[in-house]
């Protein structure tokens, strides 16, 4: 039997217990944002979640529900949407790296680490930095001007 046409690889499952495979890698790493598995099964999810990178940057109502369906669980999609992809808008492909970290154990099986390319912790999302910069400056300020001169009176009375 010749291979032509035939594109990803099997990793002796069924199709069902493949795609729940690939479906379960990749959200995975949207939730973890960095996973480590076997090297054939990390080749298969970076194509796969770079897809769902690209329609998270568009974030529309439509695309949304695709990357909903792709993945496992709803909380994992919204994050990929609401969190991820903002800050990613910078780079054009290539979200993903494949990293090889040894030998397992047991089977002497090749594993690798997928992780994001851009560190997401230090890229902050443009949402967030508004309201968090808005809501303790303003906190301080009211607490300050009222502790200021409560104090100065006790020190007085004293």
């Amino acid at each position: 039997m010749h291979r032509h046409g035939y594109k990803g690889r099997k990793f002796h499952r069924e199709r069902d217990q493949r795609n729940a495979l690939i479906k379960s890698l990749a959200d995975s790493l949207v939730k973890y944002e960095s996973i480590e598995t076997t090297l054939p099964k990390a080749k298969e999810v970076v194509p796969y979640v770079e897809r769902l990178i690209t329609k998270a940057k568009k974030g529309d109502l439509h695309n949304r529900r695709q990357i909903i369906n792709k993945l496992q669980t709803v909380e994992s999609a919204h994050k990929l949407v609401d969190e991820i992809a903002p800050k990613l808008k910078g780079r054009v492909s290539g979200h993903l790296r494949i990293k090889r970290t040894g030998y397992r154990r047991g089977d002497n099986a090749l594993m690798a680490r997928v992780s994001f390319v851009d560190d997401l912790n230090a890229a902050p999302v443009a949402k967030a930095v508004k309201e968090e910069a808005k809501k303790p400056a303003t906190a301080t300020t009211k607490v300050a001007t009222k502790k200021t001169p409560a104090k100065s009176a006790k020190k007085e009375a004293k």
